[in-house]
């Protein structure tokens, strides 16, 4: 598994010196690490949610559909064997800056609001990686509001 990502970063990413020799992870895979976590987390990945994460991925990294679709699979596989999240968040807190990191939260929010409900577990889950991405608790909420399509005003309960 690990010659497949190398050889996709080989071949997509080739120059792009984003590699993190603790955990061997890049920036690119601990992204999409997370946003693969988001889509699996309540046990049901909708094309909506897979579109969003692909969309997400396509755009940030400039790979063709079929590139950001392979990049989310290996992802699934990464996320899939960790243990816990932080050796994706360190990363990230290392190479991203706080706006990038609330972006993260957002595009987390965009996938879990795909299926037009939050489950509990996609929930607990964004609000645990916000707090191990030190984002705050009033961006939190404003990333969740930008992924509704609302930019201002209360949610019951998220006050």
């Amino acid at each position: 598994m690990l010659a497949t990502i190398r050889s996709f970063f080989e071949r997509h990413l080739s120059g792009h010196d984003a590699r993190d020799d603790a955990t061997g992870h890049t920036i690119e895979i601990a992204t999409a690490a997370l946003l693969a976590e988001t889509m699996r987390i309540d046990g049901d990945i909708t094309a909506a949610e897979r579109e969003i994460a692909t969309t997400a991925i396509r755009d940030k990294l400039g790979l063709s559909a079929e590139e950001s679709g392979e990049l989310l699979d290996l992802a699934r596989v990464r996320v899939g064997r960790a243990t816990d999240y932080f050796q994706f968040t360190s990363l990230i807190n290392r190479r991203f800056t706080q706006d990038q990191k609330v972006r993260v939260i957002e595009l987390m929010w965009r996938i879990a609001y795909a299926d037009d409900r939050i489950d509990d577990h996609e929930l607990h889950l964004i609000r645990r990686i916000a707090d191990l991405l030190h984002v705050p608790h009033h961006d939190f909420i404003a990333a969740k509001m930008r992924a509704q399509g609302r930019e201002g005003g209360r949610e019951k309960g998220e006050g």
